[in-house]
């Protein structure tokens, strides 16, 4: 038995978006609550990530003249994410996103405004819109939270020595090229001078939303135990009633009188998960996931008869590997003057399209038998000259231990380059010519690129007549390999309407709720528009923590 007991109403395992947003609801619901954390950070791959949330029908629409509704937002989820998952479960995902982020809104330092500009992924698809659904925090100082901002687990592209939101993010790549991007670069720049001569941090993106969630928790007296690694579920005649966890040292039976809410991430991090459940080639070394996302509370749940979907899944990101370390690539495939090709030197893509495409279709064209892990991108000078790469900015020269490690080849023309990756010179020439003479009329006649308004969002607008297509026509060459990397697993334990979990024959498990990437996704195989995986996370927990109180409709 162990020595310690320690009696809550309810308990949630795991600090990112999920959790975090639980516990908030939870204690205003009049639920004492508490929060441990794996890790000796909090924030999970919420802290770490752009930090937007995706919520059609959301509350500030009407203030930026955006005609949207639940009901269009149902019909654009059936475009994308189809029968892949249920639809009470989208429907309450629908009905309750909205009511969680004005919750928030209303009851904490969470303060959302919207995303200008940027698009659902496939805005061109029924119910689909080009603005509006995207939301993002203010910008915090770190000297609101005081030392707690220490404990957050944080991406340093996000929090300095560049101070900037999600539009700046998409915008920045291209002030070389546009009077908007010289804007938002001077904006950031003066934003970033003016903290530094304050001497304080801010926090950006996810760093701003997981610092508010967590200020808002400290001002609630919400308690979170960091270091604390859930052992097992404690489960009494069919009912989850607790957890065993490790906590400084001692082994600590945490009683939750209402429930237990498991938020603490996927499995991208577990080797053997990933090579059980997901399509070879796979690896751990190229996910930008947390370190502690390692699929305990998946094995956890499974232990005790939960339903398991979407194992094969992930939100994929394609991913270069600069100093060995994972670099998720958003917006850089999308600037004119760039191709990716196969081990054949072919084509295979719109490059410009939304990254988790991206990686299904690297995958779907190496099973039919034409390598592309890794895939090759291509660029020419001009792309170097114009627009950032990773974190290397125009214009400047790849470092040399780049050309010894391998991470970039370069060449003075395209034959060249091929033999260097030992492609077919010929093909690789061929496909070049090919994309060029498409690129000068301005259409891509292969793959579409810069149809979509998703494409545009990324691409230059300065560049015409299609912001996303340009001739590889000025040496020298570079090529870089992309691997389908991502920013989470998202499958795991099924769940119900009210973010309860589900055994093999659909029954409930009493007392146990799942959220986030612990759960299996609301979004399916698809990934409808930016923020759709902090949303879901937050609006399950929300309708957990409601439920749990007894006030979930």
């Amino acid at each position: 038995m162990p020595a310690n007991i320690h009696d809550v109403d309810f308990l949630v395992v795991g600090s990112g978006s999920g959790g975090l947003t639980a516990a908030l609801t939870a204690q205003h619901a009049g639920l004492s609550t508490l929060v441990i954390e794996k890790t000796d950070k909090y924030g999970g791959n919420s802290s770490r990530s752009g930090g937007g949330i995706w919520v059609p029908g959301h509350f500030l629409q009407a203030s930026m003249g955006v005609e949207d509704s639940i009901e269009l937002g149902r019909t654009y989820m059936a475009a994308t994410v189809g029968k892949r998952t249920p639809q009470n479960l989208q429907d309450a995902f629908l009905k309750n996103a909205p009511e969680m982020v004005l919750f928030l809104q209303n009851n904490s330092v969470v303060k959302f405004h919207p995303v200008p500009g940027y698009s659902d992924y496939y805005p061109e698809l029924p119910g689909g819109l080009a603005v509006g659904r995207t939301l993002e925090c203010d910008i915090l100082s770190t000297r609101k939270l005081g030392p707690e901002w220490r404990n957050m687990r944080t991406n340093p592209l996000f929090m300095g020595p560049m101070y900037m939101g999600i539009p700046d993010f998409a915008k920045l790549g291209m002030f070389m090229t546009t009077w908007t991007g010289r804007w938002v670069l001077l904006k950031v720049m003066f934003r970033t001078l003016f903290a530094t001569l304050r001497r304080v941090k801010l926090l950006t993106m996810g760093g701003a939303l997981i610092g508010r969630l967590r200020l808002s928790m400290l001002l609630a007296d919400i308690p979170l135990w960091l270091d604390t690694p859930m052992q097992e579920l404690i489960h009494q005649d069919g009912k989850i009633i607790g957890a065993i966890v490790n906590h400084e040292g001692q082994q600590v039976e945490i009683h939750a009188r209402k429930g237990v809410l498991l938020a603490s991430g996927g499995f991208e991090k577990n080797p053997t998960m990933r090579t059980t459940y997901q399509q070879e080639p796979i690896s751990t070394e190229w996910t930008s996931g947390a370190p502690g996302n390692t699929g305990d509370a998946i094995n956890a749940g499974l232990k005790i008869g939960a339903k398991l979907d979407l194992m094969e899944d992930a939100w994929w990101m394609p991913t270069s590997m600069p100093n060995g370390e994972p670099f998720p690539h958003v917006n850089e495939r999308a600037y004119p003057g760039g191709i990716m090709v196969d081990m054949a030197g072919k084509r295979f893509m719109n490059e410009s399209a939304p990254y988790h495409e991206a990686v299904h279709i690297m995958y779907a064209h190496q099973v039919n038998g034409k390598p592309t892990i890794p895939a090759w991108f291509i660029m020419d000078q001009r792309m170097r000259d114009k627009y950032l790469w990773a974190t290397f900015m125009p214009g400047m020269k790849f470092p040399k231990k780049m050309y010894e490690s391998g991470y970039v080849t370069s060449a003075g023309s395209i034959p060249e380059l091929a033999e260097k990756l030992g492609l077919d010179p010929d093909a690789l020439r061929q496909t070049v010519e090919t994309f060029n003479n498409q690129a000068q009329q301005g259409v891509d006649s292969d793959f579409h690129r810069g149809v979509s308004a998703y494409d545009h969002y990324y691409g230059d607008p300065a560049n015409k007549p299609n912001p996303n297509l340009h001739a590889l026509d000025k040496p020298p060459f570079h090529a870089i390999r992309l691997y389908p990397g991502d920013i989470g697993t998202k499958g795991g334990l099924v769940i119900d309407e009210c973010a309860r979990v589900l055994r093999q024959d659909g029954s409930v498990i009493d007392g146990l709720f799942a959220t986030g990437n612990t759960s299996a996704s609301v979004m399916g195989n698809t990934y409808p528009g930016p923020g759709a995986t902090i949303a879901p996370s937050m609006t399950f927990g929300y309708i957990a923590a409601r439920v749990a109180a007894g006030i979930h409709e």
